[in-house]
């Protein structure tokens, strides 16, 4: 295991990785206001989050449900399991800082679309 915690810089803020074993992973995603993560789903990767501050907008819909995304505007202490297949982006309302725990699967990222240019690929 690397040095934790451990700072990956992305183009929506940062990840803070507090924990990475063969079998978990924890995280802190500082989401800035007005950056989105990727409309992207996980093909194995099972993840729940945990506003911790700010608000954020959640854009989930399940697999293999038909229609628009669901918008879910989402406050401190609130969480959400995301399951492997679940479509979700998330959007910072205002600053934010999600806490992440998943499975160890961290390539495992289908981006359908992104802002910065990263769709249909697993880049940080």
């Amino acid at each position: 295991m690397s040095e934790m915690p451990r700072r990956v810089d992305k183009p929506w803020g940062y990840e803070l990785w507090w924990a990475r074993t063969e079998r978990y992973v924890g995280k802190i995603l500082h989401l800035r206001q007005g950056e989105s993560l990727s409309l992207q789903y996980h093909n194995v990767k099972d993840e729940t989050i945990l506003l911790q501050s700010g608000r954020l907008l959640f854009e989930t819909r399940a697999k293999g449900e038909p229609g628009e995304l669901r918008r879910i505007e989402m406050k401190p202490g609130d969480t959400f399991h995301i399951t492997p297949g679940t479509l979700h982006r998330m959007t910072g309302i205002e600053d934010c800082d999600i806490l992440e725990v998943s499975t160890p699967e961290l390539e495992d990222v289908v981006r359908l679309e992104d802002r910065y240019g990263r769709a249909g690929t697993s880049k940080p």
